[in-house]
C-alpha cells in the first residue's frame, strides 16, 4: 500500500493495491493516517465488522464505531482473522486461540443499546466519519 503525502491531492484508480487483498496492510488504529486514508481504513472496517458479524454470530452494537476499545478490538481482531484466511498464517493452536478469544471479543463489544444492522446504520456511520475528518472520495455519496 502507498501512503500520500497531503499535498497529493489526487485518489488512485479503482485498480490500485486498496482493491488487492493480499497488498492490504492498515495499521491497526486510525488516527495517523491522513484523512482520506481514515475514510478508506474505516470502509475497511465495516465490510470486516459485517463479515465477522456474519461469520462468527458476533452480538456487535449499533454505534461500535464510536467506541474507540471497540473500533481497536475490532481492527485487532479482524486482522487476525485475515491473516488465516489468507494463508500467511498456518497454525491450527493459533486459530484455536482465536475461536476462543471470541469471548473475550464478545465482553467488550457488550456496550450500546441496540444491536447493529449495516443497513440501517450506514448513514449514522458515514456521518460519524465525516464529523471525525474522514474524507470520502470525490464525488461519491458518503451513505453508499
Amino acid at each position: 500500500m502507498s501512503w500520500h503525502e497531503p499535498e497529493d491531492d489526487r485518489w488512485d484508480d479503482p485498480g490500485d493495491d486498496f482493491d488487492e487483498p493480499e497488498t492490504r496492510r492498515w495499521p491497526l488504529d486510525w488516527q495517523s493516517l491522513y484523512p482520506r486514508e481514515r475514510w478508506l481504513w474505516f470502509e475497511q472496517l465495516w465490510a470486516d465488522v459485517c463479515m465477522l458479524r456474519d461469520r462468527y454470530r458476533l452480538a456487535v452494537r449499533s454505534s461500535w464505531w464510536e467506541d474507540q476499545r471497540q473500533v481497536e478490538a475490532l481492527a485487532a481482531f479482524s486482522a487476525w482473522v485475515h491473516l488465516y484466511d489468507s494463508g500467511e498464517w498456518d497454525d491450527p493452536p493459533g486459530k484455536l486461540a482465536l475461536l476462543y478469544d471470541l469471548e473475550r471479543l464478545a465482553a467488550i463489544l457488550r456496550d450500546g443499546a441496540d444491536p447493529f444492522h449495516p443497513d440501517r446504520d450506514r448513514l449514522a456511520f458515514a456521518r460519524y466519519l465525516i464529523d471525525l475528518g474522514c474524507q470520502p472520495p470525490p464525488a461519491r455519496n458518503p451513505a453508499d
